[in-house]
Parts: structure tokens; C-alpha cells; sequence
């Protein structure tokens, strides 16, 4: 608790100190009885059994990736889990002004990752806000398509999809149905030194970013849903910090993606899908492991091996349907492909798979609860292992908002 809370205070300290400062600019005045704020969020129970068995750091989600890379890495097959860590808080704020639409965002949920997985914990989705067409904070890239996320009780959701909520400047001259985007991101990115891992010499290579992460998209909006085209172009570079005459492991590469993505209104059913092929774009994937992989390089001794953006390929369907205005289900499938590079290790990443059908009941606008059954499936390399999840989840979900102004 001690580590959370005064970084939670201060944030909102300074977020509410923002709004107050548009508040009572002089430029906003005139139209302060237009502006709104918002508080939202929900509570939300997940509980259920997997069949087999993952990393237990993922105990209440599927991630392919996290699957075992051979039998029984973590364990027997069969558990029971519960917890509350999907359950969300956020406020927001619009405003008109003279300088166009000013908005803020400030959520977090309590589903831990990084140095905090599998614990709950506040994890920051949304620090951000516009004035006009500008932005700058954190929150969706344009290189990802929120709107193809399937109506599911499994938070991470389909594997083959983008998904990454990054630090990022973003200038945005369409706006409405249809859009058109640009952003300077936060650069990032992991490597797998495979087979190679233990040689001293890779110790000392380090991996460096000297240039932002460039994304853009356009959405082309109509009655009937809308066709979304996103890229990213992206520059890494890695050290040998201990480069002599006989050995240089010093490289770089480009990173690269595309994406097109849709929604298809079928009276009250909606269709989502997305493809996205690159190289070197895997952090931006909802579930994939490294961007760069280790290849050989036996033609030249002084680079025994050089780094290489691996080819990434993703897929996501998925259909939501009404059966009324209480009871709507969700079924669909989605893959995460890589090549793996000649050094990578047998047991390497290469295939995951993911599926799910749900039933859920609302019979309140504030109220769900369902069961779903999901399936995940790992492939690795190039060893024959491959892993099944199968797992059964059942969620309530309570939820509040309460707006003031407007």
C-alpha cells in the first residue's frame, strides 16, 4: 500500500489542479456552463476454473505466450481462481474553448503487470489530454483498434489483436467517424538472444532507441461501421559495449507494421476484424514475446551474429450478438504468428491461438454477469511442443458514473 498510494494522490492532485487551471482560464469562461465531469468505473468479480495450467503470474487470464514451453513448467494441470482486478476507476472532462475542445482522462485499474504480475495493484491505463487536435499523455496508439475488442469476460482478450496503451504526442486534423491520426511514441522493444544467451559477449550488448515510435491511422466511418488502415515505423539499435578488433555485435534495425481493421453493423449484431503483418512490432501485439531475435551470421567472424526484426503476423473475428435486449453472446478466434530467427531456441515462441463463446445477461444497464469458456494454445519453434488451456469463467460486473456540468 505504501508504494501506490502517495504516487495515486499526487496524480490526482495534479489532474484536479489542471481542470481547475481551464476552468477559470479566461478563454473558457464563457462557455463554463457547457463543461462536464465525469467519474466512472466499475467493480467486477472474475472467478472459474483452468483445466490446465499457465504461468501463474496470468492465474485469471489466457495468454498463449504464457503458456508452458514443456510439461508441467509450472505444475499439474487443474486450478481454481478468483480475484477482482479488472474492476476500474476514472474521471474525465470535456470543455469547450476557444482554442477548440479541451478533455482529460485519468483512469486505472488494479490488474498488476511487469514488476507488479499477478498481484492487485493500481496499474495506470489512461493519464491524457486534448486541446483541439492535440494530445499528449498516456493512452490508446493509433496503431491499435480498441473498438475490435470482443464483448468478454477474459481481460486480456483475443491474442492476435493490437493492444498497447503508450506515452505518446498526437496530433489528430480529422476527427469524428471518421479520423485521421498521427503520434510520436514512447520506443520500446525486447530481444531474445536465444541459443546465444549464455555467450559472455552478449552480456555486454545493450539495446538503445535514439528515435520515438511513429504511428498513424485513418478510419473511414460509415452507417454501416467503419474500415480503419494503421502503420508504425519504428528504429533500434543495440551496443557492444566491449567491441574490440575481433568482435562486434553492434547493429540496428527498423521495425515496421500495417493493419487494417473493421466493424460491421448487422442490425443489432456487430462483426470485428482485424490483420496486422510487420517486423519488429511485437510490443504492440496483445500477447507476443520479442521484437528482435538472434540469427547467425557464419560469413563473418567479427559478427558471428547480428540481431533481427522477427516477422509478425496477427489475426482477430469475432462476432457479438444480441438475442435481445438482456441477453447478448460473443464467439470468436485469433492467432499470433511468428517467424522465429535461425538462433532462437527450440522451445521459442512461435504459434499462439485463442478462442472463446460467452453468454452474457444484463438486466440492468449497470449490471452483468455470464459465464464464457475459453481456449488458448501454444506452439513453440521448432521442438514439436505445443500446449493446450481450456477454462471456464464466470463474471459480475457492477457499474457506476455520475456526471456533473453539461
Amino acid at each position: 500500500m505504501k508504494t501506490w498510494i502517495p504516487r495515486y494522490m499526487l496524480c490526482t492532485c495534479i489532474l484536479c489542479a489542471a481542470i481547475l487551471l481551464v476552468v477559470w482560464s479566461p478563454g473558457a469562461r464563457a462557455q463554463e456552463t457547457k463543461s462536464q465531469f465525469t467519474v466512472y468505473g466499475f467493480a467486477m468479480l472474475d472467478m472459474g476454473y483452468d483445466f490446465k495450467q499457465n504461468n501463474p503470474q496470468w492465474f485469471d487470464v489466457v495468454r498463449p505466450s504464457k503458456l508452458p514451453s514443456y510439461s508441467e513448467e509450472f505444475g499439474k494441470d487443474g486450478r481454481f481462481y478468483a480475484g477482482v482486478r479488472q474492476t476500474r476507476f476514472g474521471v474525465k472532462s470535456s470543455m469547450p474553448t476557444d482554442l477548440g475542445e479541451f478533455k482529460t482522462i485519468f483512469e486505472f485499474d488494479l490488474f498488476g503487470v511487469g514488476g507488479d504480475a499477478g498481484q492487485t495493484t493500481i496499474r495506470p491505463r489512461h493519464f491524457w489530454g486534448e486541446l483541439g487536435h492535440f494530445g499528449a499523455g498516456q493512452t490508446n496508439s493509433p496503431f491499435m483498434d480498441v473498438d475490435v475488442f470482443p464483448n468478454s469476460l477474459d481481460y486480456w482478450g483475443p491474442s492476435g489483436m493490437l493492444f498497447f496503451r503508450n506515452v505518446q504526442v498526437r496530433w489528430t486534423p480529422i476527427q469524428g467517424e471518421t479520423q485521421l491520426m498521427f503520434a510520436l511514441e514512447k520506443p520500446g522493444a525486447s530481444a531474445d538472444a536465444g541459443d546465444y544467451a549464455n555467450r559472455i559477449e552478449l552480456q555486454n550488448v545493450k539495446g538503445r532507441f535514439p528515435l520515438p515510435d511513429f504511428s498513424a491511422a485513418y478510419k473511414l466511418g460509415h452507417p454501416w461501421g467503419y474500415v480503419r488502415l494503421s502503420g508504425m515505423l519504428r528504429y533500434m539499435a543495440w551496443d557492444d559495449l566491449a567491441a574490440s578488433d575481433t568482435l562486434d555485435l553492434t547493429g540496428n534495425a527498423m521495425g515496421w507494421g500495417l493493419c487494417i481493421s473493421t466493424n460491421i453493423k448487422i442490425s443489432k449484431d456487430v462483426v470485428r476484424v482485424l490483420v496486422i503483418y510487420g517486423q519488429g512490432v511485437e510490443n504492440y501485439f496483445n500477447d507476443a514475446p520479442y521484437d528482435i531475435g538472434i540469427a547467425k551470421n557464419a560469413g563473418d567472424p567479427k559478427k558471428p551474429a547480428t540481431g533481427k526484426p522477427l516477422p509478425d503476423l496477427g489475426i482477430s473475428a469475432f462476432l457479438d450478438h444480441a438475442w435481445n435486449d438482456q441477453w447478448t453472446s460473443a464467439i470468436g478466434y485469433s492467432r499470433t504468428q511468428i517467424t522465429p530467427s535461425d538462433g532462437q531456441a527450440p522451445n521459442a515462441f512461435k504459434l499462439g491461438q485463442y478462442g472463446l463463446v460467452n453468454l452474457l445477461y444484463s438486466p440492468l444497464p449497470s449490471f452483468m454477469t455470464g459465464f464464457e469458456l475459453q481456449w488458448g494454445q501454444r506452439q513453440n519453434n521448432s521442438d514439436g511442443w505445443k500446449a493446450d488451456d481450456i477454462r471456464i469463467q464466470f463474471g459480475a460486473k457492477f457499474n457506476f458514473s455520475q456526471t456533473i456540468g453539461g
